[in-house]
């Protein structure tokens, strides 16, 4: 039960850090110091999805589940709990790629929006 409920927490983090790699360049807009855990995040999930890798929480979530005795999934995070949900019918290797080719597209879009129009502080100096 409590290997269960771990590997559901580990779900839910690894839900939450998609997120975060995905639109978390929206958020440096307007938090500009948390670049600093973006740009990482979202060159590990580009990174992942375009070496066609697997996320070391997926790792995590699968041995909790077997010592749950709980039976695993083949694949990775997305293609057993996103997938579903944006590709019913399956995940290619050529839909990998355009994922990861689609986070870097965004969050480079994102980040030169920021370069180019830096904000400007109270006092008129520019972060």
């Amino acid at each position: 039960m409590v290997y269960s409920l771990l590997a559901d927490g580990v779900v839910v983090v690894h839900g939450l850090f998609v997120l975060f790699v995905v639109l978390g360049g929206l958020a440096v807009f307007r938090w500009r110091r948390l670049a600093r855990l973006h740009v990482p995040a979202a060159v590990w999930g580009a990174w992942i999805e375009l070496s066609g890798g697997v996320c070391p929480l997926t790792h995590l979530e699968l041995w909790l589940r077997r010592l749950a005795g709980e039976g695993g999934y083949h694949g990775g995070f997305i293609e057993h709990y996103l997938v579903p949900l944006v590709y019913p019918e399956g995940l290619t290797r050529g839909g990998q790629i355009a994922l990861g080719l689609l986070v870097a597209a965004l969050n480079l879009a994102v980040y030169g929006m920021i370069l180019r129009y830096p904000r400007r502080e109270k006092n008129g100096k520019i972060s």
